[in-house]
């Protein structure tokens, strides 16, 4: 009793762990599967498993794009925390730092900064907050593990979707055989009643 409780909990944490990617049914028997209702003809069955399968390619292409954005946006974090800690060791010092910043893509500044309590970042979407220096860095910690922890569940879910464009493809060829066999088979039915 208590392996079956485990394997379904297993299940359930497999289904939560990639909620919103359904999952691919591997057709075993065919012959079954084209019986049951709704699969009237091959070529509907070839077309709901090419819809499925377009689906899954759209569902790729947008977990690419949030890998990247998060490849690119954990760099940043990293180096927003070490200014931070540089600014820290700073700050015991009363002597102010020096350090160049970008005005537009081509242009730089140097400025002298003097230590500091205070710190504004970039939150998005055009909003910027003032900080206390321990603050912003316990929240970018946050913001790196947080980053760190999706990036790592996009890749699962990438892996998961792989899984289901085979299982798919692996569906629609043995589909797409099952029905040059029945076609072949009638074909042959036919040629020998007229015989």
């Amino acid at each position: 009793m208590a392996t079956t409780m485990e394997a379904s909990d297993a299940g359930t944490e497999s289904k939560k762990k990639h909620l919103g990617i359904p999952e691919a049914v591997f057709v075993e028997d065919v012959e079954a599967f084209m019986q049951q209702p709704g699969n009237d003809t091959a070529d509907s069955v070839l077309r709901k498993l090419d819809e499925q399968y377009q689906k899954y390619k759209y569902m790729e292409l947008n977990l690419v794009q949030k890998k990247l954005r998060l490849k690119n946006q954990i760099p940043q974090i990293k180096q927003t925390l070490e200014i931070l800690r540089h600014m820290q060791k700073k700050k015991e010092t009363t002597e102010p730092m020096e350090t160049y910043f970008m005005l537009a893509d081509n242009l730089q500044v140097k400025a002298s900064v003097p230590p500091t309590e205070q710190v504004c970042l970039w939150l998005g979407a055009n909003v910027m907050l003032e900080y206390d220096i321990n603050d912003a860095q316990s929240l970018l910690d946050k913001n790196l593990n947080t980053a760190s922890r999706n990036l790592e569940s996009v890749e699962d879910d990438l892996d998961f979707l792989r899984d289901q464009f085979t299982t798919t493809e692996v569906d629609m060829a043995r589909v797409y055989n099952w029905d040059v066999k029945r076609r072949r088979r009638d074909g042959l039915s036919k040629l020998s009643e007229k015989s």
